[in-house]
């Protein structure tokens, strides 16, 4: 029977590549993501998948994911929380809307779509993979909402790991470093992007699709018997600390 992944902020970036990565691996894939008119273009271009316009932020949408995925295929066999906002700015300027926006998507769309998938996994045995960041891990500058969202995140995944393990469901987080992007390369000067490459021992940006492999090698049977873990997709960024003044104010 062929496995369903819900992949969220399937519209781009890693998650629109985690997408492909699952299909090649014989997955289909329900994509979810608030962009109508760029989620409408990006699976009308690919067999296998299910468009689903959604927020998920928002509860009731949430549900009607989970609805519409098992009207769909029938199961669940793997849910990526990738769905995520980035919005950076000084301590002092991050206004209490900010900070909710932040939170919203990052922790509390994490929270609501693995609560409303749980039943389904839980028939599947399944598999989730929250999508955090090495902000999580380790501060930085101008990433007071961000950087604590995500670190939530990561608590988040223990806590399910902690609690959903006895119904056989996996629960891990990948935690991307500085990765290539059109977004990142189109916001990031030159100043910086010397600076990560100074600070990352492999000397570079990761690609979208090297994030993707190791987030649907987490969904799969090969990841049998990890659970509650954070790996870092990071070419080593955390593992030296290095400051980059280059992001300071």
């Amino acid at each position: 029977m062929t496995k369903t992944a819900i992949v969220t902020g399937a519209a781009r970036g890693i998650g629109l590549a985690t997408t492909d990565v699952l299909r090649e691996q014989g997955w289909q894939v329900a994509m979810v993501d608030r962009d109508a008119p760029e989620l409408t273009k990006v699976a009308a271009e690919r067999d296998g998948v299910l468009a689903i316009v959604a927020d998920v932020s928002i509860p009731a949408d949430v549900e009607r994911m989970v609805a519409e995925t098992l009207a769909w295929s029938g199961r669940i066999d793997s849910l990526v929380n990738n769905a995520g906002v980035a919005l950076f700015g000084p301590v002092q300027e991050c206004s209490f809307e900010m900070w909710r926006e932040v939170m919203a998507t990052n922790l509390d769309g994490v929270f609501l779509c693995t609560q409303a998938a749980a039943d389904a996994l839980k028939a599947t045995r399944g598999s989730i993979v929250n999508i955090a960041s090495i902000s999580g891990l380790r501060a930085s500058t101008l990433r007071v909402a961000y950087g604590t969202s995500k670190a939530a995140v990561i608590q988040l995944t223990k806590q399910h790991a902690a609690e959903l393990g006895e119904f056989g469901i996996r629960v891990n987080c990948v935690a991307p470093g500085p990765v290539k992007t059109k977004l990142s390369m189109a916001v990031h000067t030159q100043a910086i992007i010397d600076a990560y490459h100074d600070a990352i021992p492999l000397n570079r940006y990761g690609t979208e699709r090297e994030l993707a492999e190791v987030i649907a090698f987490l969904c799969g049977d090969r990841a049998s018997y990890v659970t509650g873990q954070v790996v870092a997709v990071d070419g080593g960024f955390d593992s030296t600390g290095v400051g980059l003044p280059a992001l300071r104010v």
